[in-house]
């Protein structure tokens, strides 16, 4: 917790060590719904200019729009998950709400997948996905789902650096009521005193992101009810593996 206490003195200005663990993740919530008001102003102000420079390149010539449509659909997608992820802490400094309904998990694996193969493929890294024939429909919060998956396969993807393979499996255990959603890349693992800690915020052992990737993929997917967890593949890289119910739980969130 070295890292977040440190990130909390410099944000607050004062020492937090000596506080409990219950006030400093109460901090930590505030800081991050601070940072979500500072953000979205900018955030809002990109998403009308985007859609003003749509109109205007509507006057272009045909080879022209038709070369910049697919990258305002790429703008267009990463402005709404940077809106999610505002949304997302934002709602830490309350009741975390989920809107469950019945989502297909294989729709939304495959909606990731082909959003980041392009940033994959700039660094020759594969992206492939392996799913059974059929697949239930599992209750889910399909936007905040998506934004787990986008954060395990950006982590993944960053992991590689260069030329190899992320795998994403999913897989159902009807008798154990929950489907399992798995990450696999190639990349040097997660060395095993690193593993408890990976999903503390603002850990991470890369030099690009900022250690809340995993931390949201773990909020999101425990208000979901189901569990996270890490560990090295036998041929080599690190599985992030994703377990959710195929019941909604009376007692659950939504």
């Amino acid at each position: 917790m070295a890292v977040m206490e440190k990130i909390l003195a410099n944000a607050l200005g004062q020492d937090v060590s000596k506080l409990a663990a219950q006030e400093k993740r109460l901090l930590l919530s505030r800081l991050l719904a601070r940072f979500a008001h500072e953000v979205r102003n900018p955030l809002s102000s990109l998403d009308i200019h985007v859609q003003l420079l749509e109109e205007d390149l509507q006057k272009a010539t045909p080879q022209v729009r038709e070369k910049t449509a697919n990258r305002f659909e790429i703008i267009h997608g990463e402005l709404h998950r940077l809106e999610n992820i505002v949304k997302h802490f934002l709602s830490l400094a309350g009741p975390s709400a989920l809107n469950l309904h019945p989502v297909e998990v294989a729709k939304v694996v495959g909606h990731v997948c082909e959003l980041l193969r392009p940033e994959a493929a700039s660094r020759g890294i594969e992206i492939a996905m392996k799913l059974p024939d059929s697949l239930p429909s599992a209750p889910a919060d399909s936007a905040q789902l998506t934004q787990a998956l986008v954060n395990l396969v950006i982590n993944a993807i960053q992991a590689v650096e260069r030329n190899g393979r992320v795998e994403v499996t999913v897989s159902i255990d009807e008798k154990g009521g929950k489907l399992t959603i798995a990450v696999h890349d190639t990349g040097p693992g997660i060395p095993a005193d690193k593993q408890s800690a990976i999903f503390e915020p603002f850990f991470t052992t890369k030099v690009e992101g900022s250690g809340l990737g995993l931390w949201i993929v773990q909020q999101i997917i425990t208000a979901h009810g189901g569990a996270v967890e890490v560990f090295n593949a036998v041929g080599g890289g690190a599985v992030f593996a994703v377990h959710l119910p195929l019941q909604r739980k009376e007692n659950g969130n939504g």
